[in-house]
C-alpha cells in the first residue's frame, strides 16, 4: 500500500503548528512565569496561540495508530509486532536522551520528562500485544479508555507511597524526585494516550476505503465528534476536570468553554481535537496544490522534524538571552529551561516571526532527509527515524 497523502499533509500541518508551541515555550517573555491558558492573566491572542497547538499531540498519536494498522496490512503479524516493539523501545530511549536534552539543554540531566514520544513508544509496545485481537475489540477498548478514564479523578488519593504515585501517573500527570536534585515528570500519562492510539489503529480500516467514500465519511465523523463535544461540555458534569464558567466578557466565556484539559487528555479534549482532525482529513483528501506539496515534506519525516527543531530553537533561545545582556552564569536549568530568573524573552509578535523562520529553515533539511529515505529503502534503520 502506497503512502496516503492525506495523512502526510495533516501530519505536516501538525508539525508546523507544534513548532509554534515550542517556540513560545522557549522564547516568549512570560512562558516560564504564566500559563497562556490562565484566563486571569492571558490575552486572547496568547490563549489561542497555545490552544491551537492542542491539536498536535492527539493527531500525532492517532495517526501513529493509523500508520501501525497500515504497516500491518503490508506485513504479517509477526514482523509488525517485532517492528512495533523495537520502535516503541527506541522511542522511549530517544525521549530520555536526545529529546529530553533538546527540551532542557541541561548538562546535568536534573529533570526527565515522559512526554509525547515516550507515550507513543509505550503505546506501540502495548499495541503490539493487541495485534491478534479483532479491530472491533481494539476500537471498543480505545473508546472505553477515552470515555471512561476521567473517572480516575474520583479515585481517592493513594498517599505518598511510591507504588501509589507510580500507579496514578499511568492515568494522570505527576512528578517523583530522584537523587539529590533530580525530578522525573510524567507529562503524558500513557493510558489515556493509549486510548487515542488504539482508536487510531482501528480507524486505519477507513483509510482502505476509496477517496470518494472516506472523504464524506471523515466529514460526518468529525461533525459528530464536535456535536458530542458541545453537548458534553455544555452539561458541565463530566468529561473534563475543569468546568467552564461565565467570565468577564463573552469572548472569555467562549475561551473558558474551549479551555479543555490536555494533561491528561480529557474526554472533551479528545472529542474536540480529534473531531477537528477528521474535518481536516476530509478537507485535504484529494487536494493537491503548493500548500499540500510543502506540508507533505514535513509530514513524511515527523520524528526527524521533531528532533531537529529542538536543536534549532533552544540554541536560538540562548542567543537571544545573551543578546539581552545575560551571561551563562545567569542561566537556570531544569524547570526554567535555561532561562535566567530575570525578565527575558520576546513578545508574541516576535514569537510568530521566529517560528516562521525556523519552519522555513527546516524545509530543505526535511526535504533532503525525505528524499534520502525514499532512495535508500534498503536501509531498514531509517524506518526508526
Amino acid at each position: 500500500m502506497k503512502r496516503l497523502q492525506s495523512i502526510d499533509i495533516v501530519r505536516g500541518i501538525i508539525m508546523i503548528i507544534m513548532a509554534l508551541d515550542h517556540t513560545r515555550d522557549l522564547i516568549h517573555i512570560t512562558s516560564v512565569t504564566n500559563s497562556p491558558t490562565d484566563l486571569q492573566t492571558t490575552t486572547p491572542a496568547l490563549f489561542l496561540t497555545r490552544w491551537i497547538t492542542h491539536f498536535c499531540a492527539p493527531t500525532f498519536v492517532f495517526l501513529s495508530g493509523v500508520s501501525a494498522y497500515l504497516s500491518l496490512k503490508k506485513n504479517d503479524i509477526k514482523s509488525t509486532r517485532r517492528f512495533l516493539l523495537t520502535r516503541g523501545v527506541w522511542l522511549i530511549i530517544l525521549e530520555f536522551t536526545l529529546v529530553n536534552f533538546g527540551v532542557w539543554f541541561d548538562p546535568h540531566f536534573s529533570a526527565f520528562i515522559f512526554d509525547v514520544i515516550a507515550a507513543i513508544g509505550v503505546g506501540f509496545i502495548i499495541l503490539s500485544l493487541f495485534l491478534n485481537a479483532s479491530t472491533k475489540t481494539i476500537l471498543i477498548t480505545g473508546l472505553a479508555i477515552i470515555f471512561l478514564h476521567n473517572l480516575s479523578s474520583f479515585i481517592p488519593a493513594t498517599g505518598a507511597l511510591l507504588p501509589g504515585k507510580i500507579a496514578m501517573m499511568l492515568v494522570a500527570p505527576g512528578a517523583i524526585p530522584f537523587g539529590k536534585r533530580g525530578l522525573f515528570i510524567m507529562g503524558y500519562p500513557p493510558i489515556p494516550w493509549l486510548g487515542v492510539m488504539l482508536v487510531g489503529f482501528a480507524a486505519g480500516r477507513l483509510f482502505e476505503l476509496p477517496v470518494l467514500t472516506r472523504k464524506p465519511l471523515f466529514l460526518k465523523i468529525g461533525l459528530a465528534a464536535l456535536v458530542l463535544f458541545i453537548i458534553v461540555r455544555s452539561l458541565n458534569i463530566y468529561g473534563d476536570a475543569v468546568q467552564w464558567a461565565q467570565q468577564k466578557s463573552s469572548l472569555f466565556t467562549v475561551l473558558s468553554f474551549i479551555n479543555v484539559t490536555k494533561y491528561p487528555p480529557s474526554l472533551v479534549f479528545c472529542l474536540l481535537t480529534l473531531g477537528v482532525m477528521f474535518l481536516l482529513l476530509s478537507a485535504v483528501e484529494g487536494l493537491q496544490n503548493k500548500f499540500t506539496e510543502i506540508t507533505i515534506v514535513y509530514g513524511k519525516v515527523p520524528l526527524f522534524f521533531f528532533l531537529i527543531h529542538w536543536y534549532i530553537l533552544h540554541p536560538l533561545m540562548f542567543l537571544i538571552i545573551f543578546l539581552q545582556g545575560y551571561k551563562y552564569s545567569d542561566l537556570v536549568f531544569g524547570m526554567n529551561l535555561g532561562r535566567p530568573k530575570g525578565a527575558s524573552g520576546l513578545s508574541l509578535a516576535y514569537i510568530y516571526l521566529i517560528w516562521l523562520m525556523v519552519v522555513i529553515m527546516l524545509y530543505p533539511i526535511c526535504r533532503w532527509y525525505g528524499n534520502y529515505k525514499e532512495s535508500h529503502r534498503e536501509k531498514k534503520w531509517l524506518r526508526y527515524l
